[in-house]
């Protein structure tokens, strides 16, 4: 059996724009093409265009459907409407993290849950699972049957309308609609992991490469430059968006990762981690041992995942992402720290980078916000 990393249907693309390639989740896939900073500022100050095809997609159709997901998610799935999406997670039947996830309603009867490149088996593994006790749901693995494409930046609406006809003026936060994209069938979601406003395209994978290329070119006289992973982690790092296996693992529950509102114990029925998640619910009001926080740097010395917070030369906390702000111009990190310490402004706290405490800002999350 081959270990060799999977392709996109954008590789060769990719290769021929010079791009920087890495292995990711089990994926080959672009790093930089040039410069991440300016990668970066283009998404921040224009747009930037994203393959990300590398997500795991599952659809649950039939009418028990909505039961079955929430029965497997933590989520009131009842609640989204028709051409909604809902950010979300499944947990563990101990309340920790399993994947935080977007489940987009198609249609009446049918939802795609869209998990992390990652997790994409153990989600459709579990969901399966969990599913099988209504007999009215199906899961399916759509893994293949997608390419997504993401246009993020506040010149991207401008770029998306102009090769469709669809009505993207009234295409809220979180909502897709189905349409045609430089002629090419699409679901059009008004969603995106940078922090600023755009779209993600999931289109069949033979027609990847034509949406591409007419999106570049559609792009061209406002800035839109092709983006790897290391700018989107920057992004999301501004943006105070928790990465699995950083800011969420199964060790740690929703509440623990101060997003306790993803999980609705009103929701009808019964949920896997129920239990669980009522009691770390609690603690989480009474007596939080950590929690997360935003940190900015004083110096230019750049932490990274598992470095030690520090405080009265004492570790009170652990940095879970950092990295260079290229919007704030300092080194950022987000970081589980003692609750004791967390409150913006915590004097005396640091960050131990390789044996020197290095003084760092606590603030609160996240680092930055676009102008609506």
């Amino acid at each position: 059996m081959s270990n060799a990393p999977r392709l996109t249907s954008l590789d060769a693309l990719h290769r021929s724009l010079g791009a920087t390639m890495t292995d990711f989740a089990g994926w080959d896939m672009p790093l930089r093409y040039g410069s991440e900073r300016d990668e970066h500022n283009a998404v921040r100050t224009r747009a930037g265009i994203f393959d990300l095809s590398h997500m795991g997609e599952i659809t649950v159709t039939g009418p028990d459907a909505m039961k079955a997901l929430n029965y497997a998610l933590v989520g009131n799935i009842a609640t989204i409407g028709v051409g909604r999406a809902r950010y979300t997670m499944i947990c563990q039947e101990d309340g920790g993290i399993v994947d935080d996830l977007i489940v987009y309603r198609l249609g009446e009867d049918e939802y795609m849950v869209v998990a992390n490149a990652g997790n994409a088996q153990i989600v459709l593994d579990a969901i399966t699972e969990r599913a099988a006790g209504f007999e009215g749901a199906e899961v399916r693995d759509d893994r293949d049957a997608y390419a997504l494409i993401a246009v993020q930046g506040p010149e991207s609406p401008g770029i998306v309308k102009s090769v469709t006809d669809a009505d993207l003026d009234n295409l809220k936060y979180y909502a897709g609609l189905p349409g045609t994209v430089a002629g090419v069938p699409a679901l059009i979601a008004r969603t995106g992991y940078t922090g600023e406003d755009g779209f993600e395209l999931f289109v069949a994978p033979e027609h990847a490469e034509q949406l591409w290329r007419a999106l570049t070119e559609a792009g061209k006289d406002a800035g839109l430059v092709p983006c790897g992973l290391s700018c989107r982690d920057t992004l999301r790092l501004e943006a105070g968006m928790p990465l699995y296996g950083h800011e969420l693992t199964t060790a740690l529950t929703p509440f623990d990762a101060g997003l306790g509102r993803v999980v609705k114990f009103e929701k009808d029925g019964d949920f896997v981690g129920r239990t669980a998640l009522e009691a770390a619910a609690k603690k989480a009001e009474t007596n939080p041992p950590r929690k997360l926080v935003g940190l900015i740097a004083e110096g230019r010395r750049v932490p990274r995942a598992g470095f030690a917070v520090v405080a009265g030369g004492e570790a009170v906390g652990e940095v879970t992402s950092g990295a260079p702000s290229p919007t704030l111009g300092k080194p950022i990190a987000i970081a589980y720290v003692d609750a004791a310490l967390a409150a913006p402004g915590t004097a005396g706290v640091g960050i131990d980078i390789r044996g020197t405490h290095e003084p760092y800002e606590v603030v609160a999350l996240p680092f930055y916000k676009r102008q609506k």
